[in-house]
């Protein structure tokens, strides 16, 4: 049997399977895979805060003016064009690394190095004297940390089966998160605490000493990563027929990913694709409006940043670990209509909120609930999305899954101001869980159907 006839189920058919004890789902966590997961998902999260709201705390700091910084953070679209050279990551072997370690360890390995020395650049660089370094330096950063993240969705989705995924991806995601909170309220604390490089004076030699220190640290906490990558095994790669030349290789490369997609699922692409497009919209757009909402609430920086920074990470892991056993036991389908329905719920908090006036007690109650669904949803969605991929392709079609899911949300998104400009809080939080409704018929109808998804044949 060739390794196009075997097929995983999609995660619906996980629904039909005997379910794990709930003794068997939480060993699950424990398992060499799901550890390996949650120290790549620290080296994937960490670099996001170090070239955007780090970043703009420390050029703001610096006494660049606003408008600069603003412009500055489209440094982060690189994380959504990443399925541009998705491709070339999927396939394209680094000469000698590839056949040391492997097509996606190699991958993975070198852009670590990457983040790291961009970091390290960062952390060198003046931005009042040497500004255009600083961005080049999270230009790479950036396109390092996107290209990153195409090797280990590619590295976790050929880890595991199906039935795994929703566990892979919630130890991911708290791996993910806790390198947020170290990229982003760590890197603080450091900056404020650093031991200086002798030879500085000067408020603002200091300053950007200290911050040299910090960054530093940063850059080395990615050898979590680039260890785990040297001591894990690589995957069992997917069967590739050769390519007699260079045209063949770019259709290989470019064209059949997009094209195999398109033949597994048929009309059923549309429905799949428009679910990936729209079923985080009602977080997306509810959270550019959450910071100004806060300050216009009167709630002080100290509150926000304890109840919505660290509170409300860890809120999110409990949320992602919750939806990974969930997943297991129950299956994706039923958990990615739970998070649906749940995310768009949570809104309705925020609504009441807005009526409620300045009390800490219940914004820890909305956050708590808002950062718990958004755990459980995102630990669904991803299972859902590697559950669709063919693995011969795998790195390229998680990273148009990846790209396309914030879009159409991004877009709408800004929009979100005006509204509020034009109504009121309250109306705008429950207009943003209408926007879920739709999500939930296109769960429905993406539960009644069983698309055919790929993996190679047992060795």
């Amino acid at each position: 049997m060739t390794e196009n006839a075997i097929t995983r189920p999609d995660p619906s058919a996980a629904d039909a399977a005997p379910h794990p004890t709930w003794g068997q789902t939480l060993r699950a966590y424990l398992e060499p895979a799901s550890l390996r997961m949650f120290a790549l998902g620290f080296s994937a999260g960490l670099p996001l805060l170090l070239v955007l709201g780090t970043l703009s705390f420390r050029l703001r700091e610096a006494g660049l003016d606003r408008t600069t910084i603003g412009y500055l953070s489209w440094v982060g679209l690189a994380y959504g064009f990443k399925w541009v050279w998705s491709p070339l990551v999927d396939r394209l072997p680094i000469p000698w690394l590839t056949r040391a370690l492997g097509r996606r360890r190699s991958w993975l390995l070198v852009s670590q190095l990457m983040v790291a020395a961009g970091l390290v650049g960062m952390a060198l660089s003046d931005p009042r004297s040497a500004l255009d370094t600083v961005v080049w330096c999270a230009l790479v950063v950036a396109f390092a940390s996107a290209t990153q993240d195409i090797a280990l969705d590619a590295f976790r989705i050929e880890s595991a089966d199906t039935q795994h995924q929703g566990v892979l991806a919630a130890t991911y995601q708290t791996g993910y998160r806790l390198a947020m909170i170290w990229a982003g309220a760590g890197v603080l604390w450091l900056a404020a605490r650093a031991e200086v490089p002798a030879g500085l004076t000067g408020a603002a030699a200091y300053q950007n000493g200290a911050w040299m220190t910090a960054y530093l640290v940063m850059a080395a906490s990615m050898l979590v990563g680039m260890v785990t990558v040297l001591a894990s095994r690589e995957p069992v790669p997917a069967l590739l027929p050769p390519a007699r030349n260079a045209t063949e290789w770019l259709r290989g490369a470019l064209v059949e990913p997009f094209a195999d997609f398109l033949r597994r699922y048929g009309w059923h692409a549309a429905v799949i694709l428009a679910l990936i497009g729209v079923y985080r919209i009602s977080d997306v757009v509810m959270g550019i409006m959450a910071n100004p909402f806060y300050v216009d609430m009167g709630y002080t920086k100290d509150e926000v940043a304890a109840v919505t920074k660290v509170y409300g990470v860890i809120m999110t892991l409990v949320g992602a670990f919750l939806g990974g056993a969930l997943s297991l036991r129950l299956g994706v389908m039923r958990v990615l209509m739970l998070g649906a329905v749940l995310s768009a719920a949570t809104n309705l908090l925020f609504a009441w909120l807005a009526g409620h006036g300045h009390d800490v007690t219940a914004l820890i109650a909305v956050v708590s609930a808002d950062n718990l669904s958004a755990g459980i949803a995102s630990a669904a969605f991803i299972a859902y999305l590697s559950g669709l991929t063919n693995v011969s392709y795998s790195a390229t079609q998680y990273a148009l899954f990846s790209s396309m899911m914030l879009l159409a949300p991004k877009w709408l998104a800004g929009f979100s101001g005006a509204f509020v400009d034009a109504y009121d809080y309250p109306t705008f939080f429950t207009a943003t869980a209408a926007l879920g409704l739709p999500v939930l018929l296109l769960i429905a109808l993406a539960a009644r159907f069983t698309p055919v998804a790929v993996r190679p044949a047992a060795p």
